[in-house]
C-alpha cells in the first residue's frame, strides 16, 4: 500500500493528534466512497426502446393498429412493453451497485487522538490513524495492524470467501493477492471477532472498497455479442419485411388488383413475419438464469469448500 509511505506512522500508541489530523484531512480529502451521478431512468427506458428489433415491433403496432387489428396491435404493444420493463428494472439494479458499496462503510469509527481513544465520524479518518477494532465493528478505512488478538473479518464483498479471514501482524509480501494480506484490514469489511489495532495506510477512492467504486463508475458500456446478434437479426427481418412488402406489392400490381387491397396484403404479411415474441423470451430467459445463478452460487462455493 504506497499510501503508507506518505501517511506516516502514529507516535506510539498515542495516535495522532487533533491538529495533525485537521491537516490530513485537509491534505488527503474525506474518508468516503464519491457520490457518481446516476444515470437518468429516462435514459434507461429510452435505451430499451434503441433495438432494430423493438423499433420493428412498434412499427408492426402501430401498422396493426392502423389496420383494425387491434388484438395483435394490443399483444405487440404489451409484449414491447414488457420486455423494457424487465430490461429497466436490470439495469436498475446495475445503477445501484455504487450507491451498495456506500451503505458497506462505517458511520463512525474508534482511533486514538491524542493518547486518548475517541470515537469520530469515518470521513474524518485520515491515514497514519489508529484504528481500535473489536467484533462487531465495520472497518472504517485500510490499514495494516499492529495489534491482533484472535481477530478476523469478513471480507466476501472484496474476496468473495465467505469463511471469516484470520488476521495477525505477521507481515505479508507487497504483491500478495488481497485474499492472502492477512496483516491488513479493508475498508467496509466487518470485524466478526476478536480485538485488534490497525494503522490507517489509505482512505477514501484509494482503498480497495474505492477502488471496485472507481472501476464500477468508469466502465464503458458496450454491447454483449448476444445483443450484436439480436440487432442483426433485427435489420435482416426489417428488410425481409420490406421485401416482402416490395414483391407483394409488384405481384398484385402486375395482376391489375385493386391498389389498397394490395398494400393491405403486403402489410399484413410484413406484420406477420415479426416474431413478436423474440425479444421478451430472451430478456426474461437472460433474467431467470442470472437470477438462478444468484442463488446457486452459495450452493457452489460450500460445495467448493467441502471438496478441499
Amino acid at each position: 500500500m504506497p499510501e503508507a509511505a506518505h501517511a506516516g506512522e502514529p507516535a506510539g500508541a498515542a495516535g495522532l493528534s487533533a491538529v495533525e489530523a485537521a491537516a490530513r484531512l485537509a491534505q488527503h480529502g474525506p474518508n468516503a466512497i464519491a457520490r457518481v451521478a446516476a444515470t437518468s431512468p429516462w435514459v434507461i427506458v429510452r435505451g430499451q426502446f434503441a433495438s432494430p428489433l423493438i423499433l420493428l415491433l412498434i412499427g408492426a403496432c402501430a401498422v396493426s393498429g392502423a389496420l383494425g387489428e387491434v388484438a395483435d396491435a394490443v399483444a405487440i404493444g404489451v409484449i414491447v412493453l414488457l420486455n423494457a420493463l424487465v430490461g429497466f428494472l436490470q439495469e436498475s439494479r446495475a445503477e445501484h451497485a455504487i450507491l451498495a458499496l456506500r451503505a458497506l462503510t462505517a458511520p463512525r469509527a474508534r482511533v486514538v487522538r491524542d493518547g486518548l481513544p475517541v470515537v469520530v465520524a469515518a470521513d474524518t479518518v485520515v491515514p497514519g490513524d489508529l484504528l481500535l477494532l473489536e467484533a462487531g465493528d465495520i472497518v472504517a478505512a485500510d490499514a495494516r495492524l499492529r495489534e491482533a488478538n484472535a481477530l478476523a473479518a469478513n471480507e466476501a464483498s472484496l474476496t468473495g470467501e465467505s469463511a471469516p479471514a484470520a488476521k495477525s501482524v505477521a507481515p505479508v509480501p507487497g504483491g500478495a493477492a488481497l485474499a492472502e494480506r492477512t496483516d491488513c484490514v479493508f475498508m467496509g469489511t466487518p470485524v466478526v471477532r476478536g480485538t485488534g489495532q490497525a494503522v490507517v495506510t489509505a482512505t477514501g477512492m484509494r482503498t480497495e472498497l474505492g477502488k471496485i467504486a472507481h472501476l464500477l463508475a468508469s466502465v464503458e458500456k458496450e454491447e454483449t455479442p448476444l445483443q450484436r446478434r439480436l440487432a442483426r437479426v433485427g435489420r435482416t427481418l426489417l428488410g425481409a419485411c420490406l421485401a416482402i412488402v416490395a414483391v407483394t406489392a409488384a405481384l398484385g400490381l402486375a395482376r391489375r388488383q385493386p391498389w389498397f387491397d394490395v398494400f393491405m396484403s403486403a402489410i399484413s404479411l410484413a406484420v406477420a413475419a415479426v416474431p413478436e415474441g423474440l425479444p421478451a423470451v430472451v430478456t426474461i430467459a437472460l433474467a431467470v438464469g442470472v437470477q438462478r445463478r444468484r442463488w446457486a452460487a452459495p450452493r457452489w462455493c460450500a460445495r467448493t469448500r467441502r471438496g478441499r
